[in-house]
């Protein structure tokens, strides 16, 4: 009886206790803060397609919109950290949201596995816009200062805070209409009732591809073969900051330290995989899938430049 409690206990201490012997045990929800159709959720989508593969349990991606993108954070915050609820979420928000709105959380909260993809924005037009040129955007809103309206995923999205940077670059003042992600803002950018929406090559790509919406400039520090011929803004706003989302998976802050060791890496080893890989690349995404510690750098990095940047644009709560 002793040596049999003693095995265990030792098995006990060896695996971090009975609970996390054999994750994934059952199914595990990724959360995504937008709507289905957006950058954030192909990324969740294509992850959750690829641990599901590799670890042989259920991955189910949840859309949790609401509040400007902070609804899928805060569920997550105050999730169980047993590593059944997840997130995948561009970075750039969990910094910039308490800039714009009443939130319990920030960049400190969350548990870093992997950075799965990165893409720029791009400030994007209706193909009816009286310009072809972001200096013409430019003129044309300063002629109209005040009247007209541009939309976002949602108040402190990445979306509105990548098209306040340019509007402030430029001195121009435009009405903020925030939707329940930006998929739903290009339905109404494409039906004519907002003027702007800054995007990434995922959401834009069908729409370009029709012809039906016009890319002006591209937030980046360099082209984008995805968007080839669409100039860099500091051609025409040599003050406006680039925009770049980092998009990651994330856990609670408590997440067993041997689950993040499992999802980074079975998501560093898809990274090995070219045709994972190209997945990404063909929506306009680059991939990175990266390690924990990996993410944890980019993190720090992505958030003191937020931090830097978002009390200069006036965003208020």
């Amino acid at each position: 009886m002793f040596r049999a409690i003693a095995g265990l206990l030792i098995a006990i201490t060896l695996t971090g206790g009975s609970a996390h012997a054999a994750w994934p045990e059952r199914t595990v929800t990724i959360v995504t803060p937008f709507a289905a159709g957006g950058i954030a959720d192909v990324v969740a989508r294509l992850t959750a397609e690829r641990l599901q593969s590799s670890l042989k349990q259920n991955f189910v991606v949840e859309n949790v919109v609401g509040a400007g993108g902070s609804a899928g954070p805060e569920r997550v915050a105050k999730a169980s950290p047993d590593g059944y609820t997840l997130m995948s979420t561009p970075i750039f928000q969990l910094t910039t949201a308490k800039f714009a709105q009443n939130v319990s959380f920030d960049e400190n909260t969350f548990k870093p596995i992997s950075a799965v993809a990165s893409a720029p924005f791009a400030i994007t037009v209706n193909e009816s816009f009286p310009g072809k040129t972001l200096a013409d955007f430019v003129a044309y809103v300063k002629a109209n200062q005040g009247k007209l309206s541009f939309g976002s995923a949602g108040a402190g999205s990445t979306t509105h805070v990548a098209a306040v940077m340019v509007l402030k670059a430029a001195g121009l003042d435009m009405i903020h209409v925030p939707y329940r992600g930006v998929a739903p803002a290009f339905t109404d950018l494409l039906a004519g009732h907002i003027v702007m929406v800054a995007g990434s090559p995922v959401e834009l790509k069908p729409f370009l591809e029709s012809g039906k919406l016009r890319a002006l400039a591209l937030l980046d520090t360099k082209p984008s073969a995805f968007l080839p011929g669409v100039p860099l803004v500091t051609e025409t706003l040599k003050d406006c900051p680039p925009a770049v989302t980092y998009n990651g998976l994330l856990g609670p802050g408590k997440i067993p330290q041997e689950v993040v060791d499992i999802l980074s890496r079975e998501l560093v080893a898809a990274g090995k995989s070219q045709e994972f890989k190209q997945r990404f690349i063909n929506v306009g995404l680059q991939p990175l899938l990266t390690t924990s510690d990996e993410f944890s750098k980019i993190f720090v990095q992505d958030a003191a430049v937020w931090n830097g940047i978002m009390p200069t644009l006036g965003l208020k709560k």
